[in-house]
């Protein structure tokens, strides 16, 4: 009689089954889940990830849990405050789609002449889909999600709403969201009355929005605050987009 063959361990069949009904539960998940981008077309954001984020943290402080943020539409922005934040954040904003791979490469080439790790140089719309609802997270899972949102909401939205979007729900200092909350905020007046240096000081605060924020002393801060102030002087933008 010919050998029998071993029959192949069922712990292997068992493994390779539990691997496929979580990759299916994890996608299925994602689906069911996954924003509804072109609704951003036509509506505001009634929260966002950050600010339901916020407000869980102070709840967990057994604090009251309110945020200031007040909607604005984009005529009524400062266009001072669109320059500054384009500069300070996404210079390239109205010429990219969606991804500043030039912006990538210097962020590498700095962090290697300098021996530190790479800066940020994510772009407006990926600071959005981020903001909207994802997390502060680098886990290249949320990337992941980040890039396929970042991909839709270039692919679904104009140029002029992805920046109103980002300014109304962007932080401008703890528990201050948007450009009129941060513009009462800090100088008491409304979002369409900053002058050049008032929007070159919130836009400054974008990164660290925690640590950096108009009347804060901060050398580092004073720093920013300037340089977005002599690069807004010489940077040109499309005059019917801003």
């Amino acid at each position: 009689m010919p050998p029998r063959s071993k029959p192949r361990p069922r712990w292997g069949r068992r493994l390779l089954a539990a691997v496929l009904l979580a990759a299916a539960v994890v996608v299925g998940w994602e689906i069911v889940t996954w924003p509804d981008v072109e609704r951003l077309r036509r509506e505001r954001p009634t929260s966002t990830a950050f600010i339901d984020d916020y407000r869980a943290r102070l709840r967990a402080q057994s604090k009251p849990d309110r945020v200031a943020w007040t909607w604005a539409p984009y005529a009524a922005i400062s266009t001072e405050l669109k320059r500054a934040v384009l500069v300070a954040e996404d210079i390239n904003f109205f010429s990219h789609g969606g991804f500043d791979f030039g912006e990538v490469r210097n962020a590498l080439t700095e962090a290697v002449r300098d021996r530190e790790l790479p800066r940020g140089a994510s772009t407006i719309t990926q600071q959005l889909a981020k903001n909207l609802w994802l997390s502060g997270s680098r886990n290249p899972y949320r990337k992941v999600k980040e890039a396929i949102l970042t991909w839709q909401l270039e692919r679904t939205l104009s140029k002029r709403r992805i920046l109103e979007l980002y300014l109304n729900v962007a932080e401008f200092g703890p528990g201050v969201y948007g450009a009129v909350a941060a513009s009462q905020r800090y100088f008491g007046r409304s979002a369409d009355g900053l002058g050049p240096a008032e929007a070159a000081a919130l836009a400054a605060g974008l990164p660290m929005p925690n640590r950096w924020h108009p009347g804060v002393d901060s050398p580092g801060y004073r720093r920013r605050v300037a340089a977005i102030l002599r690069t807004m002087d010489r940077a040109t933008f499309p005059a019917r987009q801003i």
